[in-house]
């Protein structure tokens, strides 16, 4: 039985790939939320009242206002978030002890092997300074054979741990980036089919609606002054 929530949680936010997995389980989970924008090309993520809630000065964050025993809680990291949301609700993170295996595998997947690897064949193939091609491969290469493993696993089931999780939600906002990460997807077939399945579903069609027009506003292979922040990790003085 999901829990009613009668205070927004505060989400501390900006979209992409790590902030979708967040917004996209808020909206999956029907709870009530109020987006907290952390602008990471302005070097938000520095500003001492974030660093109260995400000390590693990472979005996506949460402060959830009636947490346990009804007194509030902060959340960071995006697997901790979905996992903390997960147990709150009972939704999409089953408490039976081999079906939670299931999906914390392919969610711990997902933060170790997927998001990391993806991210930095976007960072090499997009937005370096210099082109390194020996980076470009071996980013590019292993995001590939990542999608070989999620094809495999999904030729017999439409869902990573078999339902539909947060493992999926996990995944889905690296994967919709195929394109980015010199992957042709036709060469795999059973992710593609999950691909589109998760795509469909409203709640995640919502959880990538939110504040998309400030992505699109920013292009960061473009300004310098974003790159600074961004790949400088620090603030804009």
């Amino acid at each position: 039985m999901a829990q009613v929530q009668s205070q927004p949680i505060a989400l501390y936010y900006w979209p992409t790939p790590n902030g979708w997995k967040i917004s996209i389980m808020l909206e999956e989970c029907g709870l009530p939320y109020e987006v907290k924008l952390v602008n990471i090309g302005k070097g938000d993520q520095f500003k001492p009242d974030f660093l109260a809630v995400s000390p590693n000065n990472k979005m996506p964050a949460i402060v959830d206002p009636e947490g346990p025993d009804g007194k509030p809680i902060s959340v960071f990291e995006s697997g901790a978030i979905l996992q903390y949301l997960g147990r709150k609700t009972g939704q999409f993170y089953p408490a039976d002890e081999r079906a939670r295996v299931e999906v914390e595998q392919w969610l711990f997947w997902q933060m170790g092997g997927l998001g990391p690897m993806a991210g930095q064949a976007h960072h090499f193939r997009i937005y370096a300074p210099e082109k390194v091609p020996y980076a470009i491969e071996r980013y590019s290469n292993e995001v590939h054979r990542l999608y070989g493993v999620m094809n495999k696993r999904l030729a017999d089931r439409e869902y990573l741990a078999g339902d539909y999780s947060i493992a999926d939600m996990a995944c889905v906002g690296w994967a919709k980036l195929w394109e980015r990460q010199g992957i042709q997807i036709e060469e795999f077939p059973h992710f593609k089919a999950w691909l589109e399945r998760v795509l469909a579903r409203p709640a995640v069609k919502r959880g990538f609606a939110v504040n998309a027009e400030e992505r699109a506003s920013v292009d960061i292979a473009k300004d310098k002054d974003v790159q600074a922040i961004l790949f400088g990790q620090r603030a804009r003085s």
